[in-house]
């Protein structure tokens, strides 16, 4: 049976196992000290603003658009910070907050599709597309997708209702 390939290049030998974890944990070290560094302070802002008349008199501003999706209008934050931002400081916002199961479900879907505009469209207009149509076009499936969970959501629990209300279930 032969040896399977490896596609090293000329010249260099493949480290060590130990420099290999040594250089993984650098990584992931580095990785986690730049997500610390926008997700705790975000994290302490929303909790700090949460004693505050502020908070609640902007949750009130973007309630209505915020209700389309099943959502408060606090959550309005956590959209800001993905959209500009990335998941982690959404994360941040959204901790606080102390959502339901279905609005952190909500909220990781629409966000999923569009976060980190600002910087993902610059890239697509670096690759000659238009940024502004594709980050346009993100937050309209983010929006599509959002509906369309809160309507099966509805869905679902009308359906559950109507079924414990059948006899055999009483």
């Amino acid at each position: 049976m032969s040896e399977p390939e490896t596609s090293v290049p000329a010249g260099e030998s493949i480290p060590d196992i130990p420099a290999r974890i040594r250089a993984g944990l650098s990584a992931g070290f580095r990785t986690s000290l730049k997500i610390i560094k926008v997700s705790v302070p975000l994290y302490v802002a929303v909790t700090l603003l949460k004693g505050t008349p502020f908070l609640e008199l902007l949750g009130q501003v973007f309630a209505p658009v915020m209700g389309i999706f099943g959502l408060p209008g606090d959550a309005a934050f956590a959209f800001v910070a993905a959209f500009l931002l990335n998941m982690y400081a959404a994360i941040a916002v959204i901790v606080p907050l102390h959502l339901t199961p279905f609005q952190v479900t909500q909220c990781g879907l629409m966000m999923g599709v569009a976060h980190n505009l600002v910087v993902e469209g610059g890239v697509l207009s670096t690759t000659g597309t238009r940024g502004g149509v594709l980050t346009l076009c993100r937050l309209v499936v983010a929006c599509a997708a959002g509906l369309l969970l809160r309507g099966l959501w509805s869905f679902w629990e009308t359906a559950s209702s109507w079924a414990m209300a059948l006899p055999w279930f009483s």
